[in-house]
């Protein structure tokens, strides 16, 4: 991240209470810890003996000292200026060695912070509630997922570390227009296949949870027909549908149907600080699932297309250090409008949707 950090664009506002992916849960073999940055958060996570995780701030609560300058054995963090010592999943002190039997302290009403962490599709998801809320409770929401649709499935991960903004990371991620000018190659898209396209939206409220993962969705549609990748589908012999829904703070869904045959992901894009984001896509398909090498094939063709956005992306980065004026224009622009909209409903707590009802949008790539 280092050689990004320095051609970082401006900071923007963060979304707190919520999960976010910190890091592969295969970097946590049991009795090891591995450090993270998250929202601006330091992280030191890791898997206790018996494979449950853990996610604390990086923070000894007596000195400051970083946790993992110190010690785990498994079952605690000590830490390494004044050996106290913590259970790592609810951040409780269990020690401090320098007191005496003159003391009346008592450690175990001490607590380090320790914020929920979960295994699902691969990653460790951390919540981190809002700075000064205290300890989180029970009643939080669903882990994300990659949505399943078979019980045989084969998956993968790409990762690309972006030197902007997770406002710029996602409006990019959802940008409909710039595909056939980044993505350019053979078996994607070129200049000459761009064409007019009518798509269909629809809001998606979240009322039971107060629109706090309120989004929209492109209704489902056959793909485009000048993407390599849709066509190979053609051989089940099935009309081919997809669906991709955008919610709050920062998930895109893509799911794509031809019968029984699916693909899906979940493509995230996360605040590592106030000007740096990661963007993270987790697959899962049962298409093709008996050709060989198909997941080596798919992950090194995805690879290239992330490396597209993640190059074009530092190219930007370089323009946003001068503060530029931007501009959003409709229909192509809609979308990153009503992210930003959405964004403020939820930092300010109103709940109101940029969305009345179904809307109709059109635009060339």
């Amino acid at each position: 991240m280092s050689e990004l950090v320095q051609v970082a664009g401006p900071p923007t506002e963060l979304i707190f209470g919520d999960w976010y992916p910190a890091l592969r849960a295969g970097e946590l073999r049991e009795g090891k810890t591995a450090k993270a940055l998250l929202l601006g958060v330091p992280l030191l996570l890791g898997r206790k003996t018996g494979g449950k995780l853990f996610a604390m701030r990086d923070l000894c609560p007596h000195r400051g000292i970083p946790l993992s300058a110190g010690w785990f054995d498994g079952e605690t963090v000590t830490c390494k200026y004044h050996g106290w010592r913590f259970e790592p999943c609810s951040g409780q002190c269990k020690e401090i060695p320098s007191l005496t039997s003159h003391e009346t302290l008592d450690p175990t009403k001490i607590y380090a912070s320790a914020f929920p962490c979960e295994e699902r599709d691969g990653f460790a998801w951390v919540y981190l509630p809002a700075p000064g809320t205290g300890r989180v409770g029970e009643a939080l929401p669903a882990v994300p997922e990659v949505p399943k649709f078979s019980a045989k499935f084969r998956s993968a991960h790409l990762v690309a570390e972006l030197p902007c903004n997770v406002d710029h990371g996602i409006i990019g991620l959802m940008d409909p227009a710039h595909g056939p000018f980044v993505h350019q190659a053979w078996w994607w898209r070129s200049k000459a296949s761009i064409h007019e396209k009518t798509k269909h939206f629809e809001p998606l409220t979240d009322d039971e949870n107060g629109g706090r993962n309120a989004g929209f969705r492109m209704s489902s549609h056959a793909p485009s027909a000048n993407s390599a990748p849709y066509k190979l589908l053609g051989v089940y012999g099935e009309p081919i549908t997809t669906t991709i829904d955008f919610v709050l703070p920062n998930r895109r869904y893509e799911t794509i149907r031809a019968g029984e045959k699916w693909f899906s992901s979940l493509t995230t894009v996360t605040p590592i600080t106030a000007s740096t984001c990661r963007i993270d896509v987790m697959a899962a398909w049962n298409v093709f699932y008996h050709v060989p090498f198909v997941t080596s094939i798919a992950t090194f063709f995805g690879a290239r297309f992330v490396r597209q956005d993640q190059q074009t992306m530092v190219e930007q980065a370089e323009g946003l250090r001068f503060h530029p004026g931007l501009m959003l224009i409709d229909d192509a622009d809609k979308p990153a409008k009503w992210y930003f909209a959405l964004k403020q409903a939820r930092l300010k707590g109103t709940g109101e949707h940029p969305l009345s009802g179904p809307v109709t949008l059109h635009w060339r790539s």
